[in-house]
């Protein structure tokens, strides 16, 4: 095919600039400090004024042991929706001080928290740079997020990993209630 009768390449806009349709994105939630409850309508309205952002769905609160670290409270956690044409980076930056509004403080590594907010999935973006990493690397590997997001997006697939019906088999053995 010669170069004019060969179709223009298609690049993904930089990961700080805004996409020009919108994306379904999904952000995982989390607290074991303070409100949980006020934390999640914090965070949820917090993310509804996000320019060219609207809540899509969240799915109801689950109570999980944390990972990875003993003697802290129980997490609640939730999946959030987006619809939005944020960028990765962009959204990223957004959950950071959305989390920090909330209190969040990273005293140490695990440390409880009255509001995480990690970006989950953006579209079927994979992204690896520093600080964002896009599928999250370890939503695969927790009940905490294939659970509530099966809730909201059974359909969904996690890229690299498969689909979140199919992973939910694999995380069977961890503790999770919904509330």
């Amino acid at each position: 095919m010669s170069a004019a009768a060969r179709p223009p390449e298609r690049r993904a806009p930089p990961l700080g600039v805004p996409v020009s349709a919108p994306v379904r994105a999904f952000v995982a939630f989390g607290a074991n400090l303070g409100d949980p409850a006020a934390a999640l309508a914090l965070a949820l309205e917090r993310l509804a004024a996000l320019p060219g952002t609207r809540v899509a769905a969240h799915s109801p609160l689950y109570r999980t042991a944390p990972v990875g670290v003993a003697g802290q409270p129980d997490y609640i956690n939730a999946v959030i929706a987006l619809d939005t044409t944020l960028a990765p980076r962009a959204l990223l930056d957004a959950l950071l001080a959305i989390e920090l509004e909330g209190g969040r403080t990273r005293d140490f590594h695990l440390a409880p928290r009255t509001m995480d907010l990690d970006l989950l999935l953006h579209g079927h973006a994979v992204v690896s740079e520093p600080g964002l990493v896009v599928p999250h690397p370890r939503m695969h590997l927790r009940a905490f997020v294939l659970r509530p997001l099966a809730d909201i997006a059974p359909d969904a697939a996690i890229p690299g990993h498969g689909s979140v019906a199919a992973l939910l088999a694999t995380v069977a053995d961890q503790a999770i209630a919904r509330l």
